[in-house]
């Protein structure tokens, strides 16, 4: 079995309009969501065997916030093609994962991890930011991981409680 955790970055700030959108920081909202999901996470003891996050800044932001609260001390793989990444793209990095990972976080932005998590699991809400949509694969290989073998497993955000 392998889990993917899909993970909007949290608020972004939109103070500086002459930053470039890869370069917004988190909001003050974001800067307090992302640690209480990674405590979210840590209840559940939910803990990655890896870590890939966008490239860009509120994302790396985002996962660095959540690994300090869940104690994830490896690397945090930056991938720039998870950045404005399509459902298919984000489709074929979850399918050349390593194997050894079992739970994996993607860590990234809307559109494209709506419609992932709407082709794997029929999920068809808005993830709002910082949200998780958990997806649990019932096959040994990431290759073979697609939605006649997927299930949902979590659906958790900040406003949740």
């Amino acid at each position: 079995m392998k889990t993917l955790y899909l993970i909007r970055h949290a608020k972004s700030s939109w103070k500086n309009l002459d930053l470039d959108d890869f370069e917004r920081p988190l909001n003050k909202r974001g800067k307090n969501d992302a640690p209480m999901m990674g405590e979210r996470f840590k209840k559940r003891k939910i803990i990655p065997d890896i870590i890939f996050s966008s490239s860009a800044k509120r994302a790396k932001m985002t996962a660095k916030s959540i690994a300090e609260k869940i104690q994830y001390d490896k690397e945090i793989v930056c991938d720039k093609n998870i950045y404005e990444a399509d459902e298919n793209t984000l489709q074929s990095i979850v399918n050349t994962l390593d194997d050894s990972y079992k739970v994996v976080f993607l860590i990234g932005h809307n559109p494209g991890l709506n419609e992932l998590a709407q082709y794997y699991v029929g999920f068809d809400d808005n993830l709002p930011t910082c949200g998780v949509i958990g997806v649990t694969f019932t096959c040994k290989h990431w290759q073979d991981a697609k939605s006649d073998n997927a299930r949902l497993s979590l659906v958790d955000y900040p406003k949740k409680l």
